[in-house]
């Protein structure tokens, strides 16, 4: 239920103002015609912000000042809009989830999807969900269906999630579509944080490392420098080259050389927007010795799920696959999939072009090819999704164990060189002396 704000006429001609709840504003209008009120305004009542959250509040002062400062026209610059949609609050996977899920059982239980829509934005806490979907109410109450509605949101809902919900309003299973769109989620959230585990771990541990060399070059050995420049002592080679390494560090060169990497990272990012760049580095990523083969596995789980989700939906297949194609997250694996589409678009198979392309292991498409003759292609994607599901899980506890040693070990050596470097010259004095 929403509440709005109504001014009234009564039979005496006196105007009224006050609030009431309904569904939409013709029900209340409705409502109030049936009492003999002849209505004068009905507006919805604007959420007073001392329920919002203080990070939006903030982000909401941020804007106006940039307004007031730089002027309506000012924010339009792409600069500012870059700002504005940064300090917008942005829609989670896990609002989705809660969501797909709520709506799902309301729907189950009878509830019409105007007025469960209605009750879905009186208790979002989430500030661009709550609009978004108070967009996709008015849109379905002037007529639109919900898959409609929903598209014109493409950056809160994705085309595979506009494609199920269209999918579930045609075969009148909008409420289990609901439920296996916030499984599918939780799928993919639990997919990509076992990936993110493996790939923040050895970062994590090779930024400290060079964190710790950077300190102990360029505070630590400065000061034994000068001790060994009184003493008047021989340097070894070995120190006498961390002692260079140590000045370039703390030379103008340095920042050159740092900012030269930070062009090229740019460079390069700026290429994998290309099509030919993002397939090039895609490609490359995919033959890398431990992390390749684990992309690979993380792809064809995606692949499957996805692939396996929409079908089970009721999904035209052509149009389940340029879904999975754009959700595919991988250049190489996105144009295996647009052959997939080329061929079953001229009457062929999926599973025979599938085994024509070296990414696709023999496993996959031989179960794919079972999927089609039997008729149950879904529940075979299902299960392959499931096995690279644990195969990329068991992937990750490999990585994660093979890495732990090599990079204590790395980090060790690393600073043990450099200790061993200080005190090389102080032996060599004691030597002398003796």
């Amino acid at each position: 239920m929403v509440e709005f704000i109504y001014k009234v006429r009564d039979r005496t001609g006196r105007v009224l103002e006050a609030t009431a709840q309904a569904e939409s504003p013709s029900a209340l209008r409705a409502r109030l015609a049936s009492r003999g009120m002849s209505v004068v305004e009905i507006r919805a009542k604007k959420t007073s912000n001392a329920s919002a959250k203080p990070q939006d509040l903030a982000a909401d002062a941020i804007v106006d000042a940039a307004k007031r400062t730089f002027g309506a026209q000012g924010t339009s610059s792409p600069i500012m809009t870059q700002v504005v949609a940064l300090l917008q609050p942005r829609v989670g996977l896990r609002d989705l989830v809660v969501f797909s899920r709520q709506f799902a059982s309301m729907v189950k239980a009878g509830v019409a999807i105007l007025r469960g829509l209605a009750v879905m934005v009186e208790q979002c806490e989430n500030k661009k969900m709550k609009a978004t979907l108070e967009s996709v109410r008015k849109s379905v109450e002037q007529g639109l269906s919900l898959s409609d509605a929903m598209s014109h949101h493409p950056d809160v809902f994705d085309r595979l999630f506009v494609a199920m919900i269209r999918a579930g309003e045609t075969g009148g299973i909008l409420d289990e579509v609901l439920a296996r769109l916030a499984e599918f989620q939780e799928s993919a959230s639990r997919l990509t944080q076992k990936v993110q585990s493996a790939m923040y771990y050895p970062i994590a541990v090779l930024l400290v490392a060079l964190l710790v060399l950077w300190g102990m070059l360029t505070f630590i050995l400065p000061i034994f420098s000068k001790m060994f420049t009184e003493m008047g002592a021989e340097l070894p080679a070995f120190t006498q080259l961390l002692l260079s390494l140590s000045d370039f560090v703390r030379s103008i060169w340095m920042l050159i050389l740092f900012l030269a990497v930070l062009g090229a990272g740019a460079g390069i990012a700026k290429w994998y927007q290309t099509e030919d760049g993002r397939y090039k580095i895609d490609a490359f990523l995919l033959t890398l010795p431990v992390f390749g083969d684990l992309l690979k596995k993380v792809a064809i789980a995606r692949f499957s799920r996805t692939f396996g989700t929409l079908i089970h939906s009721g999904v035209p297949m052509l149009s389940s696959l340029e879904v999975v194609k754009e959700t595919a997250g991988n250049a190489v694996i996105m144009r295996s999939i647009e052959n997939v589409h080329n061929e079953v678009r001229q009457g062929g198979t999926v599973s025979k072009p599938l085994s024509r392309d070296p990414i696709f292991p023999p496993m996959v498409t031989q179960m794919v090819a079972i999927g089609e003759e039997t008729g149950r292609m879904d529940e075979m994607l299902e299960k392959i999704a499931d096995f690279y599901d644990v195969e990329v899980e068991n992937s990750v506890e490999a990585l994660t164990s093979l890495l732990e040693p090599i990079m204590v070990v790395g980090i060790g050596g690393i600073v043990g060189a450099v200790v061993i470097g200080m005190y090389l010259p102080i032996f060599t004095i004691i030597n002398q002396v003796k």
